[in-house]
């Protein structure tokens, strides 16, 4: 029986996916919204504010993240809207992955409300159905949530399997499968495809995964560059990613500093030498293709006293203008008028740019989604004319707040 659910060579990997995870974990803090229309917006005072997530009760009557309030409130007048509570979304968090632990040292968290377990091993615990099932009554019974679970050989298949069933679903999608459950779907639906990628693909007339699966993968390197044979190959069920339970721990750094040919007190010389370092931070971030959600500033003073202060942001950054920004800020923040005698930048809490999709921002989702154009135009004269022909044109999404909740969680998991 068994050894049908636990292949010798294979892998039987779990996608755990919270299901409206914010406005869940209100209503399981305050029983009374329960069955009711509920969403959490950034600034719920505001008609212009953003709907972060809602309840299921409110996406019946057309309420989507990313929404704006005012247009919410018009499709459900009786729409329930509350700002967020970091702290119960934070401790709903580590409590729903010890669980997962109680089943596997393998999990991986990749957010706030969703993580990778690898259950290969787990044999005597029963089948990955059963398993499922437990996992799903304990954060049900012990945290009030709702879950669902996608169960398949590798990441890609499990995490598109959670998707296919919510609420709380659990849902079987093996390679053999591909032709009826996967293919037939349209290729936005598949993960690691935006809304651009989409419209590069629908191009070449790639409609559904199906058809990416199919589509040759010389032309796809020719519209999406090695990406396209990534998700060519996800799309045909292979992806050999482990789930790695250190990745938690790998927060590795991008990072240079300079001697300055003397002492200086002066703004403008300190401008400029923090300017050209972010510069060179963001040249190196492009060669291995990574965002920074932190920006560490490091202050030489006369005296050889070294300090450092770093800031953790709510998104991830890569232009070198975003990590000027934060610099100088950390710069106006802690310098101590002393002269200096090195600075130095450093851009950490990396994450592969392929892998990262934008996480919504309570704080800053409308001042992203504005600036969207204006980056990638920027991008695009820069690689033709080498160098970046505008400046000071963006600031970073207000660098002061650093309260996130999106995925500072990873920060205690791993201690």
């Amino acid at each position: 029986m068994q050894s049908k659910w636990y292949p010798k060579k294979g892998r039987v990997i779990f996608h755990v996916d919270m299901n409206s995870f914010y406005a869940s974990v209100e209503a399981a803090f305050d029983p009374s919204l329960k069955g009711k229309p509920l969403a959490i917006a950034g600034n719920p005072e505001e008609r212009r504010g953003i709907i972060v997530t809602s309840s299921y009760e409110a996406r019946k009557y057309g309420v989507k993240t990313t929404m704006p309030l005012g247009e919410a409130r018009r499709l459900c007048p009786d729409l329930i809207v509350m700002g967020p509570t970091f702290e119960r979304y934070r401790t709903a968090s580590k409590e729903m992955f010890k669980i997962l632990a109680d089943v596997t040292p393998l999990v991986q968290p990749v957010s706030i409300d969703e993580g990778y377990m690898d259950i290969t091993n787990c044999a005597d615990q029963g089948s990955p159905p059963e398993i499922a099932e437990r996992i799903q009554q304990r954060i049900n019974e012990e945290l009030d949530l709702p879950c669902s679970i996608g169960i398949a050989p590798n990441k890609f298949l499990a995490k598109m399997a959670s998707d296919m069933k919510k609420p709380m679903g659990i849902t079987i999608l093996r390679k053999r499968d591909l032709e009826t459950k996967l293919w037939p779907l349209p290729i936005e639906e598949m993960y690691g495809v935006g809304s651009k990628t989409a419209e590069k693909l629908r191009k070449v007339g790639i409609e559904t995964i199906g058809d990416l699966a199919k589509h040759p993968v010389l032309e796809l390197k020719g519209v999406l560059g090695i990406n396209g044979e990534r998700l060519k190959n996800r799309a045909n069920g292979m992806d050999d990613r482990p789930v790695d339970p250190e990745a938690v721990h790998e927060f590795k750094s991008i990072g240079t500093s300079t001697t300055l040919p003397q002492d200086t007190t002066d703004d403008t010389e300190v401008q400029t030498v923090i300017r050209r370092l972010s510069n060179k931070v963001e040249g190196r971030m492009k060669n291995k293709k990574v965002l920074a959600r932190n920006v560490q500033l490091t202050i030489r003073y006369h005296d050889r006293k070294t300090v450092t202060r770093s800031r953790q942001l709510q998104e991830f950054i890569h232009s070198s203008e975003d990590l000027f920004q934060v610099a100088m800020q950390l710069f106006d923040d802690h310098w101590n008028q002393q002269p200096v005698r090195l600075l130095g930048v450093t851009a950490s809490d990396l994450a592969e740019k392929s892998e990262v999709s934008q996480q919504l921002d309570l704080f800053n989702f409308e001042q992203y989604a504005s600036k969207e154009k204006l980056y990638q135009t920027i991008d695009d004269l820069t690689e033709k004319y080498g160098k970046n022909p505008f400046r000071n044109l963006s600031n970073p999404s207000n660098p002061q707040v650093n309260t996130s909740f999106q995925k500072d969680f990873l920060d205690d998991f791993k201690k």
